[in-house]
């Protein structure tokens, strides 16, 4: 059976609650204090969660909702500093206790550490953002834990593009067949199957509906000895939460599958 080695997480929606208390609010507030009569309602958020990365989210809501713009101001520069502000916004919220781990996040991760295995981050949000989420909710000297974080613009294309796993893996010195991925949504998913990662989806209010095929689970979080996971799709035995032996079974079943289909081409 292939060896677990390495767990990658994604962020924003994965590691936290990040995208509707978070990210959206942020901007919101930036946009206030720049005079802009822009409001990005839960629901309108939802659909601008479709654009991966920030700066693209806004460039896009710019260009298809308030095109005008575009003649009033030097694009790039800024949709660059508002979203320079909004980080700082992000922050201050994170700081504050705001925006909580997910259920089971900070008991796998340490699990993880005390089984000897390595950590990644794998994410289109910015390295601020990442440092400020782990140090505040998790612990103080957090980010040293990942032997890598791969994050923001270290990458040109975006997610559902494999660039950023692909970055991950390459500095993390270990194979794809011997890590577990973990998203939020179908794009994150895709990004992570193109890089030929077993992952576990835990699903949010915004992605619940997404295609979450190729999947080795998909779950409504990750669970607590407390309080079960939902399984929403695949197969996790009788576990209740998601645990070291849980994710080593899930690898073999997945390398198993990968080997079935490699021997039949």
């Amino acid at each position: 059976m292939t060896r677990l080695s390495a767990l990658i997480f994604d962020v924003d929606g994965t590691l936290a609650e990040t995208e509707r208390h978070g990210h959206r609010v942020a901007f919101n507030d930036c946009f206030t204090a720049h005079d802009l009569p822009w409001f990005w309602s839960e629901g309108l958020y939802g659909d601008l969660l479709k654009v991966m990365g920030g700066k693209e989210r806004l460039r896009h809501f710019i260009e298809h909702y308030h095109p005008e713009l575009q003649l009033q101001v030097e694009l790039e520069q800024f949709v660059k500093q508002i979203h320079k502000e909004k980080t700082q916004y992000y922050q201050s919220y994170v700081q504050a206790g705001k925006i909580p781990l997910r259920p089971g996040i900070a008991r796998l991760i340490c699990a993880a550490r005390d089984a000897g295995l390595k950590l990644a981050i794998a994410t289109t949000t910015t390295l601020e953002n990442v440092h400020t989420l782990l140090e505040h909710k998790l612990h103080p000297e957090a980010a040293s834990w990942f032997s890598v974080i791969s994050a923001g613009d270290v990458v040109k294309a975006k997610k559902p593009a494999a660039d950023i796993y692909l970055h991950a893996l390459k500095h993390l010195h270990v194979p794809a067949e011997e890590c577990i991925a973990f998203e939020d949504t179908a794009h994150g998913l895709q990004s992570a199957l193109k890089s030929n990662l077993t992952t576990v989806v835990t699903v949010n209010d915004y992605t619940c509906d997404e295609d979450f095929t190729g999947a080795a689970l998909v779950l409504d979080q990750l669970g607590e000895p407390d309080h079960p996971f939902k399984v929403l799709a695949g197969d996790a035995g009788d576990a209740h939460y998601v645990d070291i032996p849980l994710l080593q079974t899930l690898l073999g079943e997945h390398g198993g599958l990968r080997q079935r289909k490699t021997g039949s081409n």
